[in-house]
């Protein structure tokens, strides 16, 4: 993970932004029932990056994840279009209850850059589809140099989504949110077309983070920085997703990269505690494979 990587991150105000006053009418108008989903996970299984995570002898590392975790964010779908055989693979290698939350293929969102990419989306998105119900929420991530500039190819885009697929939006640009551009119209449409709107959270990259819900659900991206302020950071993460739980939020999404992915699921499991003992949400905590008792991390 290098973006957002700064080599001196004690130095960063990781002060999370204030609550614009249109989550709140948002969250309140969605009138919710019941408590949540909360899905809460790493954003990669292989054992390549997650070293320390798997016990001795792990043969198959989906597998062995989705008994630890509720879910995955899926990148390895930016990089390739999989055969409709891998696919039924992940979900016949999950428990009922697990969600994959594939990232768009980057031939639609670097290559064509959403222009003319409706041959693209649809072989994606019919190859995705054999996730089925295990299908939580794609997201469409643009590049850096997709700007207020592209806005009617990201309007023409959005406005033809099927409405079957939930999809996510992350903007990596700074003219989104450094007000040079009045971005009322974009919320406007991802609202009307029920699009969720991306939190990201990175060391390097505090003019993109931004507290605009667009829907009830929050979709986060958090970086950390593998430093001891990745759990701080955390802390006052979930004092804003406590405030928006009782706002009425439906849906908690929240993926943890890492310059080294190792710590992922420590900080993973850290928030999944807090959450346990603040709110009484049982999600499971992972264990530790350093344990010869295969206890939780913590």
């Amino acid at each position: 993970m290098k973006f957002g990587k700064v080599d001196d991150p004690d130095h960063i105000d990781f002060t999370l932004p204030p609550d614009p006053s249109a989550n709140k009418k948002l969250l309140e108008a969605a009138k919710p029932e019941g408590k949540p989903n909360i899905y809460i996970g790493c954003a990669k299984w292989n054992k390549a990056d997650l070293k320390s995570f798997y016990p001795k002898g792990t043969k198959d590392e989906l597998a062995y994840y989705a008994t630890q975790f509720n879910s995955i964010e899926l990148n390895a779908t930016f990089y390739n279009n999989f055969p409709v055989e891998t696919i039924e693979g992940w979900y016949n290698k999950t428990p009922a209850g697990f969600k994959f939350f594939p990232k768009l293929h980057q031939g639609i969102s670097h290559w064509k850059r959403l222009k003319e990419a409706k041959e693209q989306t649809d072989i994606y998105l019919d190859g995705i589809a054999n996730l089925q119900e295990k299908l939580g929420m794609l997201f469409l991530q643009l590049p850096d140099n997709f700007g207020p500039k592209n806005w009617e190819a990201l309007k023409a885009y959005l406005e033809e989504w099927p409405s079957g697929f939930p999809l996510a939006l992350e903007l990596r640009h700074t003219g989104w949110y450094d007000g040079t551009w009045n971005s009322d119209d974009l919320y406007d449409l991802l609202e009307r077309k029920n699009i969720t709107h991306i939190v990201t959270d990175s060391a390097g990259r505090r003019d993109l983070l931004h507290m605009r819900l667009t829907t009830p659900t929050a979709f986060i991206r958090y970086n950390g920085a593998n430093v001891d302020s990745d759990y701080t950071r955390l802390d006052d993460w979930f004092e804003r997703l406590k405030l928006w739980v009782n706002e009425g939020i439906q849906n908690i999404y929240f993926f943890v990269h890492q310059n080294h992915e190792e710590a992922s699921p420590l900080l993973s499991a850290y928030l999944i505690k807090k959450f346990n003992d603040e709110l009484g949400t049982g999600l499971k905590i992972p264990a530790d494979p350093k344990s010869t008792a295969q206890g939780k991390i913590f």
